[in-house]
C-alpha cells in the first residue's frame, strides 16, 4: 500500500474535506496513475449526501478523472510512464457475462465495481475515487486520452460525455435524422455537441427561452420552448430521437408527441419512480420510451477517438479543490455552465 491525499465526504451532513487515503500496490495488470483533473457529476453530489441510502464513510467521489501514468505492472502492454490517460465511472466488472463478453462492462450481469463507492480488495474495503492525487486502476478500464483533447476539458467526457454518446450511437444517430436534447445542463449541452457533429438536425429543447442563444453556439439548429404548447403542437411528430436529460422527476408525457412513428425517447437523467406514463401515445405511434447508462470501455474510447476527431470538449469552470463544497452548492442551483472540474495539482 501506498498513501496519498485526497478530499473526502465524511459524513452525510458536514463538508468535504482533506484525508489520505491508502491506493493498493500496482500489480502485474495495474496502472498506476497521477490525477491532474477530476470533473464533478451530480452522482458524487448525491453520494456524498447519501441521497440513495448506499455511501459508506468516508468516501472519495470523483469518476471523470484524467492524468498521467506514473507506473505500469509487469503484465501491461497498452500503457507507459508519462502516457496521458482517463478513467470513467468504472473500474472492475466480471469479465465472463454476456454483457462483458459483448464490450457493455457497464450492464455486467453479476455488477461492476464503480470508481469509488464499491466493495473491493482495495484498502479500506471500498473503491475511493478521483479527488486524489494518485489511483491504481486495471489496465482494462484505463483509456487514452488522445491528443488533441484539453486535460481539463476532457474529463467530464468520462462520464456526461459517455452518457450523452452511447445512446445517439446505439440509436444510429446521423445525418437525415432529428434529434431533440431535452434539457441543457451539464448531460445536454454534451447532447447537443454530439448529435450535431453526428450530423443530424439537432433541436435542444427548454422550458427556458434564456438558453436559447447557448444552445445555438453550442451547435443546435434550432431551440423548441416546451412551455409554449403551440410550438410544441406545431413539431409533434418530427422527431427520430429525443434524449431526455432531464435529472429530477418529471412528467414524460409532455414529449411523447413529438416522436415519429417509431421515434424513441431514451431517458438518461432521471432515475426512479417518476408521473404516471400515458401508453396512448406510444400504443398510436409506435413510439418508444428507453434508458441507458454510461458506455462500456471499447465504447468510451472511441467515444474519445470521435471527440478528438471533431474538437468536442466540455465547456467548464475549472476550480481549486478548496472549492469544492462551494461548487456543489452552485451544482445544487444549477449555476455552472456546464461542468465543474478539480485542477488536482491544488491538493496537497
Amino acid at each position: 500500500m501506498f498513501s496519498t491525499s485526497s478530499f473526502a465526504a465524511h459524513s452525510a451532513t458536514t463538508p468535504l474535506s482533506p484525508l489520505q487515503i491508502a491506493r493498493r500496490e500496482v500489480g502485474p495488470l495495474d496502472v498506476q496513475i497521477d490525477i491532474e483533473y477530476c470533473g464533478i457529476c451530480h452522482t458524487d453530489l448525491h453520494v456524498a449526501k447519501n441521497d440513495w441510502g448506499r455511501s459508506v464513510y468516508p468516501i472519495v467521489p470523483g469518476h471523470e478523472i484524467v492524468g498521467r501514468v506514473r507506473a505500469v505492472g509487469a503484465k501491461v502492454k497498452r500503457f507507459a510512464p508519462g502516457q496521458a490517460v482517463a478513467v470513467g465511472c468504472f473500474v472492475g466488472s466480471c469479465g465472463t457475462c454476456a454483457s462483458c463478453a459483448d464490450h457493455m462492462e457497464q450492464y455486467c450481469l453479476n455488477g461492476y465495481t464503480l470508481t469509488y463507492g464499491s466493495p473491493s480488495a482495495d484498502p479500506g474495503g471500498y473503491t475511493q475515487g478521483g479527488y486524489s492525487k494518485s489511483i491504481v486502476v486495471g489496465e482494462h478500464f484505463v483509456l487514452s486520452l488522445p491528443d488533441g483533447l484539453d486535460p481539463a476539458a476532457a474529463a467530464p467526457l468520462l462520464c456526461a460525455g459517455i452518457t450523452s454518446y452511447s445512446p445517439l450511437r446505439h440509436w444510429g444517430i446521423g445525418p437525415g435524422m432529428t434529434v431533440g436534447v431535452i434539457g441543457l445542463g451539464g448531460l445536454g449541452h454534451m447532447g447537443v455537441k454530439l448529435a450535431h457533429a453526428m450530423g443530424a438536425k439537432t433541436v435542444m429543447i427548454t422550458t427556458s427561452p434564456a438558453k436559447a442563444a447557448d444552445a445555438m453556439r453550442l451547435g443546435a439548429n434550432e431551440v423548441l420552448i416546451s412551455t409554449d404548447e403551440q410550438a410544441m403542437l406545431a413539431m409533434a411528430n418530427q422527431f427520430d430521437f429525443l434524449l431526455n436529460t432531464i435529472l429530477v422527476p418529471h412528467d414524460f408525457n409532455t414529449y411523447m408527441g413529438l416522436l415519429k412513428v417509431d421515434g424513441t425517447m431514451c431517458i438518461v437523467g432521471a432515475i426512479g419512480p417518476n408521473a404516471q406514463l400515458n401508453t396512448r401515445p406510444l400504443i398510436l405511434g409506435r413510439r418508444n420510451i428507453a434508458g441507458s447508462l454510461v458506455g462500456g470501455i471499447k465504447e468510451t474510447q472511441e467515444m474519445l477517438n470521435f471527440c478528438a476527431a471533431h474538437e468536442i470538449v466540455s465547456d467548464i469552470e475549472l476550480i481549486p479543490v478548496e472549492q469544492i463544497n462551494e461548487a456543489y452548492v452552485r451544482m445544487q442551483n444549477n449555476d455552472v455552465k456546464y461542468r465543474f472540474v478539480i485542477d488536482m495539482a491544488t491538493l496537497a
